[in-house]
């Protein structure tokens, strides 16, 4: 090599060498896991996370100042909200329940029946400027809520984040959609008996219940399957996509399968019989807490998702004939109930829901 060529190729390789390394976000997952497929243009940092999180409890995120993400989000039901369906800012009713934010970075498609929202920073422009319903409403007032986030309050922290204090809606998205990812939830009793082998961490109850859900009797594992209890799972060593969308046998108004004309889940996007009445089967991760359940919240409590599945659906919804195959019905015993309950509740994370990262800053 000639003699500037050396030169040239050592003094290249030093600064390599001594620069400062790109900040790599560390994930809190148990060993052996994979980490979530997160977006090359939107990469994870602890300062974006910072941000974030600042933002989900801002209620000057909504128009008219009264609502944050974290209103219809809260964090002692699993990031959920206990009611059937979610209320906007403007106090206008959702049709939909509010779904929990567990695990969400693994989430292979968002919402309750869209299989095009397949990112973050897609899905947050519909509660920020969503007009049908209105959410946080900022449509027709973005100059205004924009300007809300310019001050001292926020310039250290978009600095942190993007290199300089500007404040932008795509930078307010890319921060919400990091804070969201980092919600991540492995530490529950099942996750110690099932990954870190404490053999005492599940009671024989939810052991045996645990057999059940996992049994071709119930079925419960074809649409709650893989480590997220969800087949709406994706992270950066899968290659299988399963259609994560079911019937589960709720309605038939026509006595052809026909769901209210206010819902109509997947059909509303495709337009295809099949997919009428078909909704994402959500984690069960921290289900416990995330009550009431169903699409609409139209079922209130645990114990009444078990029977209405082990009736194979409700009422004339039983007949659906667009309902899924694993929607047959089964017969348990009480006590079998109660052991399935008890695997239920052994998927809470404690410490998910009371984690102060997580908290209002």
């Amino acid at each position: 090599m000639r003699p500037a060529a050396a030169l040239i190729f050592t003094w290249l390789w030093v600064l390599v060498a001594c620069s400062p390394a790109e900040p790599t976000y560390q994930w809190k997952l148990p060993p052996g896991f994979p980490e979530p497929d997160v977006p090359a243009d939107n990469p994870m940092s602890d300062a974006k996370v910072a941000l974030g999180r600042k933002l989900f409890y801002d209620p000057n995120l909504s128009a008219n100042q009264v609502q944050a993400c974290a209103s219809c989000h809260q964090q002692a039901f699993a990031f959920a909200q206990p009611t059937a369906v979610a209320v906007g800012s403007t106090g206008e009713l959702h049709r939909r329940n509010s779904l929990a934010l567990v695990n969400v970075a693994y989430n292979a498609t968002l919402t309750w029946a869209n299989p095009k929202l397949t990112k973050l920073e897609q899905q947050l422009l519909i509660p920020l400027f969503g007009e049908h319903p209105i959410e946080l409403g900022i449509n027709s007032h973005d100059t205004e809520v924009l300007a809300r986030f310019s001050g001292d309050d926020y310039a250290p922290l978009f600095k942190a984040a993007f290199g300089d204090d500007a404040a932008s809606f795509e930078r307010i998205v890319m921060a919400l959609a990091s804070f969201v990812r980092s919600l991540v939830s492995f530490d529950s009793p099942f996750d110690r008996y099932a990954y870190q082998m404490q053999d005492d961490a599940l009671s024989e109850s939810a052991k045996r219940g645990m057999a059940m859900f996992f049994s071709e009797q119930l079925e419960c594992h074809h649409c709650h399957g893989g480590f997220n209890f969800s087949q709406s799972s994706r992270h950066a060593e899968q290659t299988l996509m399963l259609r994560p969308f079911h019937n589960t046998g709720l309605y038939d108004e026509d006595e052809r399968g026909a769901y209210p004309k206010s819902d109509q889940g997947l059909y509303e996007v495709t337009g295809q019989l099949r997919d009428m009445g078909n909704f994402r089967a959500p984690t069960l991760r921290n289900v416990a807490y995330s009550a009431p359940y169903m699409h609409d919240g139209s079922v209130k409590t645990l114990s009444e998702v078990i029977e209405l599945y082990a009736a194979g659906g409700r009422s004339q919804g039983r007949d659906n004939p667009h309902k899924s195959v694993f929607i047959k019905g089964f017969i348990i015993s009480e006590e079998q109930k109660q052991d399935l309950l008890a695997f239920l509740h052994s998927l809470t994370d404690d410490n998910f829901l009371t984690n102060p990262a997580h908290a209002q800053p």
